[in-house]
């Protein structure tokens, strides 16, 4: 089975064209993604055919659980199957199938060559109840349909989170300390795997710069820390607008707002209501043969 291994700001899936294959792709996922005994990633994306879009995009996690979407692998989906004329963007514009719905990605290209892409992510999932999240009602603060500033300890640690879903669930902390002192690999899987959250968490802990730009690190669900998280950074986005600790009136033709993740810079833009928009790089790193 021919695969190649693509990176997104350090996000690294190993991606397959699916179209005409079949086998169990869970444990394939958890094979390949090993960094010791496999491929090394933090999952598999598959390219498959669909009746909705262009193409179809499914992708596993590294421990073999399925995942609604993910916005550094969509881009380097769309690099994948328009390098090799699977599919065309004539129009500037590739249109996506994933768990989370359809998606559009608009391609970079430099010489030629694809860079990156800006996708258009959806409309963030607010409401608790829609996102999940089980919440106190008597806990946190109410900011519309949205919960922020929800008190939770994990050990000795007291996080004040911020409830996202861009497709999947988010929890998000915004801390004074640096986030890179942040105990992520003791705190971060008590978080995702909380009660409160019945399909689990992907966690982030961020850290305000100055206007218009943060920097963050994450724990994906099902992943572990990652070197960036696509729609992890578009949530990271969305609390911030919401709790209004980024400049004022961020919208879609203005400068976005930079989110630094160990693996690089992701650029975020929403106005408040609507789609949310991540742009970011796409690069293939190498091809091969799995032996199946």
């Amino acid at each position: 089975m021919k695969f190649t291994k693509m990176e997104g700001c350090g996000n690294d899936y190993v991606y397959v064209d699916a179209r005409n294959l079949t086998a169990d792709w869970p444990a394939l996922s958890k094979a390949m993604s090993d960094r010791h005994f496999g491929v090394g990633g933090d999952g598999l994306i598959l390219i498959m055919d669909s009746d909705i879009a262009a193409l179809r995009m499914r992708m596993f996690n590294s421990d073999g659980s399925e995942g609604e979407m993910c916005g550094n692998g969509i881009r380097c989906f769309a690099k994948y199957a328009l390098d090799r004329g699977i599919a065309v963007h004539d129009s500037g514009e590739l249109t996506v199938e994933t768990a989370a719905g359809v998606r559009v990605v608009s391609p970079f290209v430099e010489d030629g060559v694809i860079t990156g892409a800006r996708v258009s992510m959806g409309t963030p999932i607010l409401r608790p109840s829609d996102i999940p999240v089980s919440c106190d009602p008597n806990k946190g603060r109410r900011i519309g349909e949205a919960i922020v500033d929800y008190p939770l300890v994990i050990g000795d640690v007291n996080l004040s989170l911020a409830f996202v879903s861009m497709g999947n669930p988010h929890a998000i902390a915004f801390v004074h300390d640096t986030v890179d002192e942040f105990p992520l690999h003791t705190i971060g899987p008590l978080v995702e795997s909380h009660p409160m959250f019945p399909k689990k968490v992907n966690f982030e802990v961020v850290n305000v710069l100055e206007s218009g730009h943060m920097r963050a690190r994450v724990w994906e669900r099902g992943s572990g820390e990652t070197q960036a998280c696509g729609t992890g950074a578009c949530a990271i986005g969305v609390a911030a607008h919401i709790l209004d600790i980024i400049r004022p009136g961020l919208d879609i033709t203005a400068m976005p707002l930079d989110i630094t993740l160990p693996g690089g810079t992701l650029k975020i833009s929403w106005n408040g209501d609507g789609e949310v928009y991540l742009e970011g790089a796409a690069r293939e790193v190498f091809d091969g043969e799995w032996k199946i």
